[in-house]
């Protein structure tokens, strides 16, 4: 069979992993059988079994804390573990160095079964000075008794202030319960290398292979990935200090871990969020992304560029954020759909652009990667914000489909489904991930390639005669798409209130007219939905309700409290707009309802706020004026992932009442 260009690729990337970034890579078929024994970490020790440990790597920007934190997921997950990380990112692209708000690294959640979520409090931090870890203490982020591996080099430092900062936070860390081993990182590395900073993390890297007993060939293998393109020097120095690493920690530890893994019998990838809208981009057979640069969502971008041009696709790196989505307009016209990615403010910006595109009719995917605002906002937060903005915003009525992945999985899958409705309906798709699903990584099953995925070809036949270029259908509101070259399909595109034949028109009639065709287009494309699945049992005290990247903290938490004896459920919403059918019969079948997101809503503790003026979250909203049922709602938004323990004790506050 002859592929697509775009699809060999892709069937290729698929195959053998991705580009030179550590934590984009496959875990393969094991002939091994899974076993019962304990593995032996290198020291010889007899490893503590666990069901699953969080850790985390801190450092200040620079310093390669992210790079060993991604590395660590990636090896653990070749293992056979379950995996979830997360990036911790200072808000300021190079905060000052030793600043409490300025650490730099990643949480690992590492499980001996699947794991959906960045979890709880963390179990052991490795930390390269003691003012970022600071940072993370004073978030709570540290769980009761934590193991903190600190490097030691400020004790001895030639400047007495910082010298008194160490030693006073350490004594306090200690005083709380923390176990704090003083670890000489620095020392150790410069036996070996003249800049430590530019090798730390892998030595550290080999210190967290020994604790957790993971095979150190596989983190050479990494070494080799990420540094394969520079000289061999710079190979063999980071492979030494991965090594001396994992010696150090067997010398000197009293502890070391093994989280029981069972090995895919089929192929895995694992990737982040961002990764993986881009592999959706390649294989639903878009040929253009348009964008300009904006953080949290660049990364998808840097990833197409590295590919797009090989099988004929391009990156277009517009001058601003409109100009990007007309760009992406102009290219979907004349052809195929094109995506456009940005995050929040990007979105803002592209908005009348977008209204083009709706009044137009054109296939267009628009994927915002929420972050935290309004404004600038926080750049490097997760935040759900923008739901409203997305299905709301606009000048005058603008019908578009929005889509959220709650999954980095449906992140992959959600950009076909989105390419699909838009040149079937000839809509703008909104597909909302966020900064948590963009920067998270997680293994789930390599895709098999399936050519219907493919955008077909360009429509060149000649336009039956008597045909028009918004010939709309009376029912669905669909009409044929003219597309430019097709003989006898010339006409003048107008983003102005038009007829029929696309001419202007500003008769009341037909204005109104219009309006209603576009809006049909929802109701159609609803009428073609299944209802959302319930995930436990499809009645009880209590459902849950949830859309995007607090999918597998809420159902961590329903299981939980499922497992208690509790009538508890939850439903996750992808289609936002239009809703699925069945979600009101859902919501019917259990005494109550509450929506749990990532975006604000006041407090009813509050002195000030009752029940006419107490604002609920997006969804809440959405809910509440569709199917007239008493929701209630819970948010969090303090720029990070909510945890499945804090949902818990929400659903039984709840549940109290």
């Amino acid at each position: 069979m002859t592929h697509h260009p775009a699809a060999t690729i892709l069937i290729g990337a698929l195959n053998r992993g991705y580009g030179k970034n550590m934590n984009e890579m496959t875990t393969q078929k094991s002939l091994k059988k899974p076993g019962s024994k304990t593995r032996l970490p290198a020291g010889g020790k007899a490893a503590v079994k666990l069901k699953e440990h969080i850790v985390e790597i801190i450092s200040d920007s620079g310093e390669g804390a992210q790079k060993c934190g991604q590395s660590l997921g990636a090896i653990a997950a070749q293992m056979g573990n379950g995996i979830w990380t997360t990036e911790i990112i200072p808000a300021e692209i190079r905060p000052p160095a030793r600043s409490v708000a300025g650490a730099s690294g990643n949480r690992i959640r590492i499980g001996s079964g699947y794991i959906t979520n960045g979890g709880d409090e963390t179990d052991l931090v490795v930390a390269f000075n003691e003012q970022v870890l600071l940072g993370r203490v004073r978030a709570k982020e540290l769980k009761p008794g934590c193991i903190i591996l600190l490097e030691d080099m400020w004790r001895t430092h030639a400047d007495p202030k910082i010298v008194a900062s160490y030693i006073e936070t350490h004594d306090k860390l200690v005083a709380a319960g923390y176990k704090v081993y003083e670890i000489p990182m620095e020392r150790e590395c410069r036996t070996m290398v003249a800049d430590a900073r530019r090798g730390k993390n892998m030595y550290a890297l080999g210190m967290l292979c020994y604790i957790y007993s993971l095979e150190l060939k596989l983190a050479v293998d990494q070494i080799i990935l990420a540094f394969g393109k520079k000289d061999q020097s710079v190979v063999d120095s980071n492979i030494m200090l991965l090594e001396a690493g994992q010696k150090w920690a067997a010398a000197n530890l009293d502890f070391c871990y093994s989280i029981p893994a069972v090995r895919s019998t089929e192929p895995q990838l694992v990737v982040n969020g961002n990764t993986a809208l881009a592999l959706g981009v390649l294989a639903s057979g878009m040929e253009i992304c348009a964008m300009y640069p904006i953080t949290p969502a660049t990364s998808a971008s840097h990833y197409l560029s590295e590919v797009f041009e090989k099988v004929g696709g391009m990156v277009h790196q517009a001058e601003d954020e409109i100009a990007a989505c007309a760009f992406a307009i102009g290219a979907s016209y004349a052809s195929k759909c094109t995506v456009t990615i940005t995050s929040g403010p990007g979105y803002s910006l592209k908005q009348e652009a977008i209204g083009l595109a709706v009044m137009g009719e054109i296939p267009l995917v628009v994927v915002n990667v929420q972050r935290g605002g309004p404004s600038t906002g926080q750049p490097t937060k997760m935040e759900q914000g923008d739901l409203m903005a997305a299905i709301f915003g606009s000048h005058g009525d603008a019908p578009k489909v929005v889509m959220a992945p709650g999954t980095i999985e449906e992140c992959f899958y959600a950009i076909i489904t989105a390419r699909k409705i838009a040149e079937t309906f000839n809509m703008v798709v909104v597909v909302l991930t966020d900064a948590g699903l963009a920067t998270s990584q997680q293994p789930f099953p390599r895709p098999v390639f399936n050519e219907s995925w493919m955008a077909p070809p360009v429509d060149q036949s000649p336009v039956p005669e008597g045909a028009k270029p918004y010939d709309w259908d009376e029912n669905t509101g669909l009409a044929r798409r003219f597309i430019p070259g097709q003989p006898g399909g010339m006409h003048t595109l107008t983003g102005l209130a038009h007829d029929r034949d696309s001419h202007v028109a500003y008769d009341a009639e037909i204005n109104e007219q219009t309006l209603r065709f576009r809006s049909l287009k929802l109701a159609a494309l609803q009428k073609t939905l299944k209802a959302p699945p319930v995930f436990g049992a499809p009645k009880g005290d209590l459902l849950v309700v949830g859309w995007g990247s607090t999918k597998g903290a809420i159902e961590e938490a329903v299981e939980t409290m499922r497992a208690e004896g509790h009538k508890v459920s939850s439903m996750h919403l992808q289609f936002l707009q239009p809703l699925a059918p069945g979600i009101k019969e859902i919501m019917q079948g259990f005494k109550k309802v509450m929506t749990i997101e990532s975006n604000w809503s006041d407090r009813p503790e509050d002195k000030i706020i009752d029940e006419s003026n107490r604002r609920y979250s997006s969804m809440a909203i959405l809910l509440r004026s569709r199917f007239l049922i008493d929701i209630d709602c819970w948010s969090e938004v303090k720029g990070q992932p909510i945890k499945p323990g804090t949902i818990r004790r929400v659903i039984l506050q709840k549940l109290k009442k």
